[in-house]
């Protein structure tokens, strides 16, 4: 059987392209079945899609999808359904979140709800005529939806990513070390794939071993192709005895620069040390916020003001560049609270920013709260999640409140890059939670 994924560009060509169909295709490659991935651009056509797909000629079309890939993934899947008869399946945080819709909409015959590793296999093997459907994780369409099997383990028995389905250039590669987030943010869908799991009584953190990762770094050529690794992971730093022990072994076996993300609460002076040597040169901050109050009762990070300034300061002082994230026009949010952080972002003066518009991702309990207080419009659905205008009708903000702090955004980065030089050496990130 032949897999097409199907990945969506919205607005950015420069967008990192989702790690799923890499996991899945190893998976489904591992069993016998084929896999094939196909980007879509901003410049691709329904009717240039459909070319492709027929060319292609896929068993089953798959589209792994964030909130924001959503408007998009369905109406390329209804155009389609209007002129072929692939089955369709659409996995990842918005389809996990949001299933009815997913399935309500022309085009899509199943999601996968959570993990997708096996369960797709098992799909896949049900179309190929040689097994049941999918007793977990597999929503049909039309049929009630299933429970969750347990979390893959160990997560070191799955396959290594296939790297035909990621966009990798000039030696960058891109490496997932575990599943899972511990922390309670109430905007990122991320961390609702544990509390879905903690539901059903199952644990679904796991981080793979420090061997189990350099085998990969090792299999896809190590120091002699690689010359920038990218580490996903929502938060490199939890553990510190598993990072030292990479660290130790990264610096002496693959010793190229590295990039990940972190929070201020899970580094201090030693492991920025410590990382710095290894080879880490860029590390994602989240800030979010320049208002403690908004943070702590809206979006519960309870790190201080003063704790970014230290640690924003100590990564600086070990020579490793650094990206923050900022958020605008969050439910609760007043035009103070966006002064504050404003502020905040002059003084951690980053390497680089970003700088996004909340929208309210399925599944989070930010989600729940804009539309229990009636702030989320009826057709969210149809709307898109562009990051640059909110969708909310906020009582203590309005569109102009947020507007304006965008353009003042978008007006210190300006600033701060021509005090760079106009160095082209910005570091992109996109902060997608859902």
């Amino acid at each position: 059987m032949k897999v097409l994924f199907i990945e969506v560009d919205t607005d950015r060509p420069w967008a990192v392209a989702s790690i799923g169909p890499a996991f899945l295709a190893a998976s489904l490659r591992a069993a016998g079945h084929t896999s094939e991935l196909f980007r879509a651009t901003v410049d691709h056509s329904p009717s240039a899609v459909l070319e492709v797909v027929r060319d292609e000629a896929p068993d089953l079309i798959g589209f792994s999808l964030t909130t924001r890939q959503w408007g998009r993934a369905r109406d390329l899947a209804a155009f389609l359904r209007q002129h072929g008869d692939w089955p369709v399946v659409a996995g990842g945080l918005h389809p996990t979140f949001a299933p009815e819709a997913v399935l309500a909409s022309a085009g899509f015959d199943a999601v996968c709800l959570g993990e997708g590793d096996h369960a797709l296999v098992e799909y896949v093997e049900h179309l190929a005529g040689r097994g049941p459907p999918p007793a977990s994780n597999v929503w049909l369409r039309g049929g009630t939806r299933p429970p969750l099997r347990e979390p893959f383990q160990p997560i070191d028995g799955l396959p290594f990513l296939a790297r035909d389905h990621l966009d990798e250039h000039r030696g960058i590669v891109h490496m997932s070390t575990q599943r899972g987030c511990p922390f309670p943010c109430t905007y990122c869908a991320a961390r609702m794939y544990d509390e879905l799991y903690e539901s059903n009584g199952q644990a679904y953190g796991r981080r793979r071993s420090v061997e189990n990762v350099m085998a990969e770094l090792h299999a896809v050529g190590g120091r002699r192709t690689s010359s920038y690794v990218i580490f996903l992971d929502d938060t490199f730093t939890l553990h510190h005895p598993w990072v030292r022990a990479f660290c130790e072994r990264y610096r002496d076996e693959i010793g190229v620069p590295f990039s990940l993300h972190a929070r201020v609460e899970t580094v201090n002076q030693r492991l920025l040390e410590t990382l710095a040597a290894a080879g880490c040169s860029h590390v994602v901050y989240g800030v979010e916020s320049g208002s403690a109050r908004v943070r702590r009762d809206i979006m519960e990070r309870y790190a201080t003001n003063e704790r970014f300034i230290e640690v924003f300061d100590w990564t600086r002082q070990v020579g490793i560049r650094t990206t923050a994230n900022y958020m605008l026009g969050l439910p609760g949010e007043t035009p103070e609270d966006l002064d504050e952080t404003l502020a905040l972002a002059e003084r951690l003066d980053a390497f680089d920013f970003a700088y996004f518009v909340f929208y309210p991702y399925p599944g989070t309990r930010l989600f729940q709260v804009c539309r229990d207080k009636g702030y989320l419009p009826t057709d969210w659905l149809d709307r898109p999640a562009n990051h640059r205008e909110s969708i909310l009708s906020l009582p203590t903000l309005t569109s102009e409140h947020i507007q304006r702090a965008y353009d003042r955004f978008t007006e210190l980065r300006a600033v701060t890059h021509a005090r760079r030089g106009g160095s082209s050496a910005f570091i992109h990130t996109e902060a997608d939670c859902g």
